[in-house]
């Protein structure tokens, strides 16, 4: 991907869902890694990413990337990380999820859909 794109967001993001999609984990790490300035939306995409390939185990260790980098998930991503919660049958992981999503987004019905699907 030419230089220039990589730090528009739209741009990223679709590059890292493109790869995903097509099973590409290795590339869509690379694009990731290479983009300076990092939001929501583009940790979002490569942990829907690891969801879709089998990799659940991958979006905790991006979640803690996160955290140490004070990047706080969206609606999506927190719907993702429950997603990977249940998939990953890991129930410890899923309690600590679930303890950090943040009150002004518990009672969203996409999330309580999600943790009902999860448990």
């Amino acid at each position: 991907m030419p230089e220039n794109y990589r730090n528009h967001n739209f741009t990223s993001t679709s590059a890292i869902d493109m790869l995903m999609k097509f099973g590409d984990v290795e590339s869509a790490e690379r694009v990731f890694r290479s983009i300076k300035a990092k939001g929501a939306n583009i940790y979002g995409a490569l942990m829907n990413g690891y969801n879709l390939n089998g990799e659940s185990w991958k979006c905790f260790k991006i979640f803690e990337e996160m955290k140490e980098k004070d990047i706080i998930p969206d609606e999506i991503g927190w719907n993702i990380l429950i997603g990977a919660c249940s998939k990953s049958g890991m129930l410890h992981h899923c309690q600590y999820i679930v303890n950090r999503i943040p009150l002004n987004i518990q009672n969203k019905i996409r999330i309580q859909t999600a943790l009902i699907d999860m448990w």
